[in-house]
């Protein structure tokens, strides 16, 4: 049984045609029953469950899957970034609901967050194609999510794609190096209104400048990134991790926008960014003072 997105299914009649276009949707024996996450690096994804069979993917330590069934064999069948294989349940950590914050991005057009776990449940919003979610929880094929702009429902589990580590709630020391790494690059660089290169940067310059080297586009205002669209909001400090990027908003600087200032996470409460009082690259601390009072949310892109 081939299933289909809400708007999809209440719009349209599906032709044979377009069906075979869909055949990549998860069956109801292919919804997830948990989620869990890899202990060792290059653990390989198999076609079939044993160590003959071909390699789907290699999986990295911690990446987080969705589980769809266990073979008597003491595999699982999982699914992670659109594919399903099975892998060697001794190399699996089942994670309980309530202990992890997991990125997921949808694979359909007009998919629905409904207020339960039910199709007939009220629907919260529709999400486009290639947005991201955080999963919170999973249940019976549904998924608990925390959508970019905060509003939290389900949604049916063949229509995420699970695709990031996962953190534990509170944790932030885990996160993505890499954008760290390339921030560090920068500090002492000098604070320059405008900036947007090594020599000089703003603080809405020092991030886009950033994650462009990262493959992400973004446009060069503080405001303007955090109402991009893009990654995950998330507003809690305690669920920030190293690599989001974290803003702020002071009334007085702000004029109405959205945000007046913008830096990258690192851990531990702290964060980069370019400062125009320390007129340069520098670290700065979400645990009190000017930061801790205007901090208005995180962004999680990579």
């Amino acid at each position: 049984m081939i299933h289909f997105p809400c708007k999809a299914a209440r719009v349209f009649l599906i032709s044979a045609a377009t069906a075979a276009m869909l055949a990549g949707f998860a069956a109801a024996d292919e919804l997830a029953v948990g989620i869990a996450k890899t202990t060792g690096n290059a653990l390989n994804m198999r076609e079939y469950p044993t160590t003959d069979s071909a390699v789907v993917m290699s999986l990295d330590k911690n990446n987080t899957l969705a589980l769809i069934e266990r073979t008597e064999e003491d595999w699982f069948k999982v699914a992670y970034e659109g594919k399903t294989g099975y892998v060697s349940a001794n190399y699996l950590e089942e994670l309980e609901n309530g202990s992890f914050e997991a990125r997921a991005q949808v694979n359909a057009e007009g998919v629905c967050v409904h207020y339960l776990p039910s199709e007939d449940s009220d629907i919260l919003e529709t999400i486009a194609n290639k947005a991201y979610t955080t999963v919170l929880a999973c249940y019976d094929g549904w998924y608990l999510v925390r959508c970019q702009y905060g509003t939290e429902g389900y949604i049916r589990s063949d229509f995420l794609n699970l695709t990031s580590v996962a953190s534990s709630r509170g944790g932030s020391s885990a996160g993505n190096s890499s954008v760290v790494s390339v921030a560090k690059r920068y500090l002492g660089v000098r604070y320059v209104y405008g900036g947007a290169s090594a020599r000089s940067m703003d603080c809405s310059g020092f991030t886009m400048y950033v994650f462009k080297q990262l493959g992400v586009s973004f446009p060069h205002s503080a405001s303007g990134q955090w109402t991009s669209g893009k990654g995950t909001r998330i507003y809690s400090k305690s669920a920030l991790r190293a690599g989001d990027l974290v803003f702020f908003r002071d009334p007085k600087v702000a004029r109405g926008k959205a945000a007046s200032h913008v830096g990258i996470y690192i851990g531990n409460n702290q964060f980069i960014h370019a400062s125009s009082s320390s007129r340069k690259v520098t670290y700065g601390t979400l645990a009190s003072g000017y930061h801790s009072r205007y901090y208005i949310g995180g962004l999680r892109v990579l």
